[in-house]
């Protein structure tokens, strides 16, 4: 049966952010996970998944300036060094949460520089981000992200070019997460790529699509893909990163037979 995290970033909104742990475990999550923990002490976050018995399973790297539009700087070449700093900022939050992966985003590409400088930045940075949170116990995943809706001019943005990514960088603790909304918007054929791909994903995330709201309000079968993960062996947890129609609760009929 699959495993799900409430995404906190997206999910109970109706809420002040530490208050969203008590409402996912009243829900029945077992795990949780967002966007970035930085604004917050990283001692208030593990008590409260101590407080409420939620295990984190993810959040991201720093990724600069989230609130004023950038999305992530693993591509870009002036920010190597902020880059190498908030991997150092990571490991000290993911290890006093318990957190054990962790995801880059690549980010959105800077106008004037060529892909292939922005790849190359990318792949370094990898590199050095895989070895150090390795010798944390932490592993690195990358996000392909939609680039026609979400997040115009994201760097990655397609299932292979994330997978050509790992290969050339080469590192045993370098993985794929797949975003199954991201992924139906850019290229669809879910299942044969999850399968084809089982054992680099260890962490996936869900919403339907149009609109990216929660299963059931779009084009995606759902139950049919659940089954499908249960019959290929996915162990991974999958992350409820959607926007709900009305109320998170409201929306969570989808939902009840798996964690009830």
């Amino acid at each position: 049966m699959p495993r799900f995290a409430a995404n906190l970033t997206l999910l109970y909104n109706e809420h002040p952010f530490t208050e969203r742990f008590a409402a996912a475990a009243r829900a029945g999550f077992t795990a949780v996970e967002y966007l970035f923990p930085y604004d917050f002490d990283r001692h208030q976050l593990a008590e409260l998944l101590q407080r409420h018995k939620l295990i984190q399973v993810l959040h991201n790297l720093p990724a600069g300036d989230w609130a004023g539009g950038e999305r992530g700087i693993g591509c870009h070449p002036d920010r190597v060094g902020e880059f190498q700093d908030g991997v150092g900022k990571a490991i000290e939050y993911a290890t006093a949460l318990g957190c054990k992966q962790v995801n880059c985003l690549a980010g959105l590409a800077p106008a004037g520089v060529a892909p292939q400088r922005l790849h190359t930045t990318f792949v370094s940075n990898l590199k050095f981000a895989a070895l150090k949170l390795k010798e944390s116990g932490i592993r690195l995943l990358i996000e392909p992200i939609n680039s026609i809706r979400d997040m115009p001019g994201f760097f990655l943005d397609h299932t292979q070019q994330a997978l050509d990514i790992i290969a050339e960088v080469g590192s045993d603790n370098l993985f794929l997460q797949y975003d199954i909304y991201h992924m139906q918007v850019m290229e669809g054929d879910l299942a044969a790529t999850i399968e084809k791909n089982l054992k680099l994903i260890p962490h996936m995330q869900l919403a339907d699509n149009p609109g990216r709201h929660e299963p059931g309000t779009g084009e995606i079968n759902y139950p049919f893909l659940f089954d499908f993960l249960d019959k290929i062996g996915y162990s991974g947890w999958i992350g409820c990163e959607y926007k709900p129609l009305t109320t998170t609760d409201a929306g969570l009929g989808w939902i009840k037979s798996y964690i009830s």
